[in-house]
Formats: C-alpha cells, structure tokens, sequence
C-alpha cells in the first residue's frame, strides 16, 4: 500500500450511522432498480444495510432500507476506477464493514446471492468474494480463454470471472482499489480498468469465489469483438506486465471447482465454420505480422491446421496457451503497434471458440474444455517466466 493516501478524510460520522454493509448499485432503469432493492430487502434486515446509487434513482427510492445518492456511477459493464473511489468513500463515510458493488442488471441475482457474496466478507476472513456464475454456454468466450486462465494461472487464484459485474469487497479491499482508481485518475486514465485479483493478490488480500446462480448479462453498447477484446485483453495484459515482480513467484495452484454437468452446446456448426474461415483468411494475409510475434513451431502448427475441414477443426489447448503467451509478451516489448498486436490475435481467438464449439458438440461439456486449457495454461508457465526474464530467446 501507497505510504501516501490520495484518498480524502472522513467526514464527521456524527450525521451517518455505522452500517454492516454499503451496497454500491449501478446505474440502471428505475424497474431495474425497483426490482434490486426488493431482493436486497429478502437478504438483509434494512438496518444492516444502506444503498448508494445514482441521485435520481436514490431520489424516488420507496424502501424501508436508507438510500444515499452518489455523484458518479457506471451505466455498463465493466466497472470504472470511479466506480471503486465511490465504493470506498461511501463505506468509510458510513462505517461500513464491507461494501457490495452491483453492476447493471444486478436485479436478475437472486437474494441467496446477494446475502452469500456479502456474507464471505461480513462473516469470514475474506477480503474479496467474486461470483462464480451459471451463464449460457455461449457467451463470455474471451473471459474463457483468455481472462480466466491467466488469472487463474498467473495469480494462482480461483476466479471463474475475474471481471466480473459485482463483488463484494471489504473495507481494506475497497480501500486498495481505491487507491489503484486514483492513480488512473491522476494518469488521465479514468476510463481505465481495474483488475480486483490480481490487486488482492498483490496486496496480500484473500480472494474467495460464491456461487451467484444465474445472471443477466447486458451487452456492451459497442458489441464489436475487435473493440471488445483490444479493450479487455490489452487491459490485463497491461496489469500482468505492471505486476510482474507478484506473478513470478511461486505459488500454490488453486483447488479446482468441478465444472458443471449438463451444460448444452456452445454454438452451431454455421458458426465454426464462419470462425474456421477467417482464421484461413488471415493466415493468408497476417503470415509477416505473426512471424514478429510466434515462434517457429507455432507457425508451424496454425499452417496444418489451417487445412483441416471446420467440422473437425480444434485448437489445441497447449498451443493456444502458448499463442496468448508470445502475444503477452509482444505486448510487453511492444514487438508491434499495440492495436495492431490486438487486431492480430482476433482471427486466432476466433479459431479457439471454433475449436470450442465443435468440443462441445462432439461431447465435451463446455466447462470442462474450459477446465482443461486453463490447466494447458498452468502446465506452460515456465515458458513464460523464461521468455519474460530472457526475451530475446525465442523459443522454437
């Protein structure tokens, strides 16, 4: 932690009683909001709790429970250093002992979820509960096979959505993310994103994963994969590379959850066969770029599979994980332009959820595929402290 707190005093708590928990809900339509603080009133006493959300929305608020305005709120997934700075302040102004931050649609969450992430902070030693949710099979493929196995691998942390919409963070928590937004702010950076578990796990904060059930999911309002994934992907990149001197030392591996049985396939096999394509298309037009980035063998392996038919197209989870390693650490030595390093991996995202999709339809349930590359991920980490420590070795 910062010896200097950029963070402003309290103000008098004569005018605000101490509270349990401060649940930070996002911006979202009034039904929306109306819907949250019913379920809110199921988990929790009204006493124990006081919601901080958006002034017009706090302003028409009809509920036993105390509802605070706040000047600044997220209206989209995912949260904004804004977003932290406010949890903090409304947690420390009201003595609070953890704070609940809800994204947008947080209303579809069940009051069993939302007493349970609350619960792993108020009652045990956990600084930062993240909810493990029940989506539909085919949606969140980057946090699958990009986020989450980093995460999981780098930080040895078990976080099926390191990203995720909400979580609840105690106060020491708060405290350090708030920290980390200031110092985005001070950049210029306040659109930037935060990355709560890799910064617990640099802090030295406990990390723990609830089960939240099902969830809605709202869409960002630019659904473009190309933005998305530059986004997000260069994002953690850039947080991966800040906390190096944290993700190389050894640590223990996290004890795995079993992946869910049942789950229905990912996608249709229209849909591979269009992923297959474009992953042909550029490996005819990106062969210069890719050579900058992927070592020989690699190369070699995405020219044989360039020829296989879509219906029997797989990624291979060990070379995928090998891929986003070189990818990371071009990223790190900024081999190309960032953006361009991005729009570079596209087509090789793509030909993983191809090969995800047709796993899935041959069998395969879609957790367990998942389980299995973020284990090829963990198997290959040596390959990466190697070429992060001497990276002018380029393996073959």
């Amino acid at each position: 932690m910062a010896t200097a707190n950029p963070i402003p005093e309290a103000t008098s708590t004569a005018e605000h009683a101490a509270t349990d928990l401060v649940v930070l809900a996002a911006a979202m339509q009034p039904e929306e909001f109306e819907g949250l603080m019913t379920h809110l009133s199921e988990a929790f006493s009204a006493e124990s709790v006081i919601v901080a959300t958006r002034e017009e929305l706090a302003a028409h608020a009809t509920t036993a429970m105390r509802v605070v305005p706040v000047s600044r709120s997220s209206t989209a997934w995912p949260m904004r250093p804004a977003d932290f700075i406010n949890a903090f302040e409304a947690g420390h102004e009201h003595e609070a002992k953890a704070v609940l931050m809800l994204g947008p649609g947080a209303d579809s969450l069940s009051p069993l979820a939302l007493r349970s992430l609350a619960s792993a902070v108020l009652h045990t030693a956990i600084d930062l509960a993240m909810p493990h949710y029940s989506i539909p099979p085919n949606t969140g493929f980057i946090n699958s096979a990009i986020l989450y196995p980093l995460t999981r691998t780098l930080f040895a942390v078990r976080a099926r959505f390191p990203l995720a919409l909400d979580m609840c963070l105690s106060m020491r928590m708060a405290e350090r993310m708030a920290t980390a937004a200031h110092r985005f702010n001070d950049r210029g950076q306040n659109e930037a994103l935060l990355w709560p578990v890799n910064e617990a796990i640099a802090g030295g904060c406990s990390v723990d994963e609830i089960d939240a059930g099902l969830r809605a999911m709202p869409q960002p309002a630019d659904v473009d994969i190309s933005s998305i994934l530059a986004l997000v992907t260069g994002s953690l990149f850039g947080d991966i590379e800040s906390k190096a001197a944290v993700w190389q030392r050894p640590r223990r591996p996290p004890i795995m959850r079993q992946p869910v049985p049942g789950a229905s396939p990912a996608g249709s096999a229209a849909d591979a066969a269009q992923m297959v394509e474009a992953f042909r298309l550029a490996y005819a037009n990106l062969q210069e770029i890719w050579s900058l980035i992927l070592p020989p063998h690699s190369l070699l392996l995405l020219k044989r599979f360039s020829v296989v038919d879509a219906s029997a197209f797989r990624m291979p989870e060990n070379l995928w994980a090998r891929i986003v390693y070189d990818f990371l650490i071009a990223y790190r030595l900024r081999t190309i332009n960032r953006g361009h390093l991005m729009g570079a991996l596209i087509p090789l995202y793509l030909a993983w959820v191809a090969g995800h999709i047709n796993a899935t339809a041959s069998g395969i349930t879609p957790e367990r595929h998942i389980e299995t590359v973020a284990a090829a991920f963990e198997a290959d980490k040596p390959y990466l402290v190697a070429r992060w420590r001497w990276p002018d070795r380029f393996n073959s």
